[in-house]
């Protein structure tokens, strides 16, 4: 399946389509919307490996954080760092949002469907990249972990992005209610083992085994 294949099945899997074929006028939307993306988006990331400290039960501590979630915990088992992960798509997919929003919503929701895999399909080739330096040293990446997932609280956003120092390396910032400027936005951690997993880079929702130990 060609990367493009693949960003069209996420957007159409965001727009709820389920298993069932979009239509032919949803599927020249998409087309044009990803034209638009290739123009307005400046997809630009940057991330830092940190140790993890798991030494007290039940906690995990990555530089100056302090974080209790089952759920972080089961995924980074076995982790002995991690990578501090941030990627956006730039403001100018947000303009192109709000643009087109004002004059046609049908539009502006496959738009955003469309945003929505164009960070994913970016994010999954950057640590693809961060994985292959890793490899050379024996060790491998768990899938990316966001705040928000599961347990672990989505106020993480702010101490990871000050960590990577996001603003001034990617233009990222967040407002008080915790939302990412630019919107198409995401911050993660990645556990780095010295085990190799059978982990798809795209997650949980890629994967049909239910009964990971590393499962968000």
């Amino acid at each position: 399946m060609s990367e493009m294949d693949k960003k069209r099945r996420e957007a159409i899997r965001y727009l709820g389509f389920g298993r069932n074929a979009a239509d032919e006028r949803t599927y020249e939307l998409i087309e044009a919307s990803f034209d638009d993306l290739n123009r307005e988006a400046s997809p630009r990331f940057v991330y830092r490996i940190f140790d993890l400290d798991h030494s007290v039960d039940g906690l995990l501590r990555v530089g100056t954080m302090e974080i209790q979630s089952k759920s972080l915990l089961r995924n980074l088992k076995g982790c002995g760092q991690v990578v501090l992960f941030g990627a956006t798509l730039g403001a100018g997919a947000d303009r192109l949002i709000r643009r087109v929003s004002l004059t046609d919503m049908a539009r502006a929701v496959v738009l955003q469907a469309c945003a929505a895999a164009e960070l994913e399909e970016y994010c999954d080739e950057q640590q693809k990249k961060i994985s292959t330096e890793l490899e050379k040293s024996g060790l491998y990446l768990r899938p990316r972990f966001s705040p928000g997932y599961g347990d672990f609280p989505i106020e993480f956003q702010e101490p990871i992005m000050r960590m990577l120092d996001c603003a001034k390396k990617i233009g990222l910032t967040m407002t008080d209610s915790y939302m990412m400027s630019p919107t198409k936005s995401v911050t993660a951690i990645i556990g780095i083992s010295t085990e190799k997993e059978r982990c798809p880079i795209s997650g949980c929702e890629a994967c049909g085994k239910k009964d990971c130990a590393y499962r968000r």
